[in-house]
């Protein structure tokens, strides 16, 4: 046998002083040489492996706070005024479990402190960084909770859902406040991309609001439902998008976080900027008011259709609904809405029939209502969309699968946080939001 080298007996000599992870590491090194553990398959070593390193993690995790816990009580200045004050318990959670030591307290008049827990940013019951993403990320997709089972399953540790739903919260509230710091509000002024594409939308989600004052909080909520409005741009045939989000803010709120993912995704000027949506009065006000000349919108053709389908009935011969509305379909992408116009006229019902038995007199209102918002024949040309399935795509896996999952009920409040979450991580800033908060430790 070899003799042993300076820095092997330093090692040997460093586990020997930490018994439990020199066990561990022995463990380790026993299932790598496969030294008759019974062993056999892949998947039992990569478990025992697991199991291995989670319990190591928490020994080095707990001999560190150890020897942290004797070097901050040696760093503190000698003065006479500094006492020892007893010894106390300290725990926090790590994604190897609980870590928990005694650190000594001291005291000075008029103040008591700990100089382990100050120096290593801990607090008693508290999470580490590394284990608040687990929880955040998990908390921004489940049910918060769901999640204490999914830490268990894949990390072996306990959490209550009231901690989970705090770590989410505080990160979301972080986000929510960062997003509105950093949104642009004023075009750049460089020249931007030939053309960006932005859509805008709302989608209903479940509010509670509760009386402060009422006696009984469990009888004083009131349930509703109140629109998000999410909205997002992207450069033609380019698959990555800038995603913005508000919630009970304003339509004004809208067209700015509109306006923002714009200029991120490439807006500037002499940028041509092509927006599809479902009609709704606000999304036009906003594409005018936030992009003037250089914004174009366009009703969304599968919305429209809707409109021409129901009227079909009545403004063709038996059975000739379907070649009728086809017909008129084959006009407005040519760019002929006026004899679409034309053709639905000849078919209005009476005054005095109600707008909802009325489908003719509904359809052509629309298309009446919106001049120029129907130039399908321009936006093929250049390639552009006609509908706005992107959006509502967007709405199902940004909104829909977090905050309309069965049974939950949001405050206000928290929607608008837990929607900008959502936003964030769609938006390609997850990695940099946690770098930014380790480089600020």
């Amino acid at each position: 046998m070899l003799p042993l080298s300076q820095e092997d007996n330093e090692l040997i000599n460093q586990l020997n002083r930490h018994p439990d992870i020199k066990d561990r590491v022995k463990s380790i090194v026993s299932i790598a040489n496969n030294d008759g553990d019974g062993i056999v398959t892949a998947d039992e070593a990569e478990s025992r492996v697991i199991e291995e390193v989670r319990r190591m993690g928490n020994e080095v995790l707990t001999g560190w706070a150890e020897s942290r816990v004797e070097k901050a009580g040696e760093a503190l200045p000698s003065e006479e005024k500094t006492v020892r004050s007893g010894k106390k318990k300290i725990c926090w959670h790590s994604t190897f479990g609980e870590i928990d030591v005694i650190e000594q307290e001291y005291r000075q008049p008029g103040k008591r402190f700990r100089p382990f827990s100050e120096s290593a940013g801990i607090t008693c019951r508290g999470c580490s960084l590394p284990l608040q993403r687990v929880v955040t990320d998990f908390g921004a997709d489940h049910s918060f909770g769901r999640v204490p089972e999914k830490l268990k399953e894949h990390y072996g540790i306990t959490l209550s859902a009231s901690t989970v739903r705090a770590v989410t919260q505080t990160h979301a509230q972080h986000i929510y406040d960062r997003r509105k710091a950093e949104r642009i509000e004023e075009q750049p002024a460089v020249t931007g991309r030939d053309c960006v594409i932005a859509e805008t939308d709302g989608s209903m989600v479940p509010i509670v609001v509760t009386d402060k004052n009422a006696e009984d909080r469990r009888k004083g909520k009131k349930y509703s439902w109140k629109e998000a409005r999410l909205c997002f741009a992207h450069i033609p045939g380019e698959t990555t998008l800038k995603f913005g989000a508000e919630f009970q803010e304003g339509v004004d709120e809208a067209g700015k976080n509109l306006f923002d993912c714009a200029c991120r995704a490439g807006f500037g000027v002499g940028t041509y900027l092509h927006s599809v949506g479902d009609g709704a009065p606000w999304i036009y006000g906003q594409i005018e008011k936030q992009f003037g000349d250089q914004g174009n919108y366009l009703i969304d053709f599968y919305h429209v259709c809707e409109y021409l389908e129901a009227a079909a009935t009545a403004c063709s011969e038996k059975n000739g609904a379907k070649a009728w509305s086809n017909r008129q379909k084959a006009l407005l992408k040519e760019g002929r809405v006026e004899e679409v116009k034309e053709s639905l006229k000849p078919h209005l019902e009476p005054e005095e029939t109600e707008d909802q038995h009325a489908p003719v007199r509904s359809c052509l209102r629309y298309l009446h209502n919106r001049p120029g918002q129907f130039d399908y024949l321009g936006a093929q040309a250049r390639g552009l969309p006609i509908g706005s399935g992107e959006i509502e795509s967007a709405h199902r896996y940004i909104i829909q699968e977090r905050l309309k999952i069965a049974g939950a009920w949001w405050t206000p409040e928290n929607a608008r946080i837990m929607l900008a979450l959502r936003v964030d991580r769609a938006d390609g800033y997850w990695e940099k939001y946690w770098d930014n908060i380790k480089r600020a430790a």
